[in-house]
């Protein structure tokens, strides 16, 4: 009787320890991205050159990331309160919308690599498709629909926060031989990871049917 007493306040704590610790690498993350719309004079040579050839596109992008960063958990954190779940989800889509389509010229100009070009585009695209569908449900009243395809936008969201953690170990643990190889591989393993775990969450789960989404442009469920 005792352990299980005990138990249950040290899970609670151990819980909130760990969501607070995600949540302030995810606001760090953030507020670094936010802060290099302004302040990139130490970017590397590859990133330098993006900001010269797009002085408008790339820091718009790189604010509306960092806030997609901050807005689209928030959106999820208050969908039990309607009217707040409502403005703030519609703030974050519009954020969303032009993160991600600014997130193609400062994918495919001046790239390191076409095939890391290529994994932040389909990231983006990703990004799109699962916000229209998102968008698609809601107006339809399918409300399990629109939330599975908003916590897959989640997923998609936090490969912004794991291309930089792949990125800080390799800057610790690698060598700059294979970096362009390692660039690659980050550019589609820091968002298709979570994505994948996710829709495997959403799929094991009794609750949330995930089936029904058809990845299409015109029709879902």
């Amino acid at each position: 009787m005792g352990t299980a007493r005990t138990s249950g306040p040290l899970k609670r704590t151990a819980q909130i320890v760990i969501l607070s610790a995600i949540a302030g690498f995810v606001l760090y993350t953030a507020v670094k991205a936010f802060s290099a719309a302004f302040a990139n004079d130490d970017f590397p040579e590859t990133l330098a050159v993006k900001v010269e050839l797009l002085p408008l596109i790339f820091p718009i992008h790189m604010i509306t990331g960092a806030l997609a960063l901050i807005l689209v958990p928030l959106a999820l954190a208050l969908r039990r309160r309607r009217n707040w779940h409502r403005w703030i989800g519609r703030v974050a889509a519009t954020d969303v919308l032009v993160s991600g389509l600014t997130a193609f010229p400062v994918a495919w100009v001046a790239p390191v690599t076409i095939w890391s070009a290529a994994g932040f585009s389909a990231q983006a695209a990703t990004w799109l498709v699962l916000l229209g569908l998102g968008i698609w449900n809601i107006r339809r009243r399918r409300i399990a629909a629109h939330r599975s395809c908003m916590l897959l936008m989640l997923a998609t969201t936090t490969g912004a926060v794991f291309f930089r953690i792949w990125l800080a170990l390799w800057a610790m643990y690698g060598t700059s031989r294979g970096f362009e190889a390692f660039y690659v591989c980050d550019s589609w393993i820091a968002w298709l990871l979570p994505l994948g775990l996710m829709a495997l969450v959403l799929s094991s789960r009794k609750g949330a049917r995930l089936a029904p989404i058809e990845i299409r442009f015109m029709n879902c469920a």
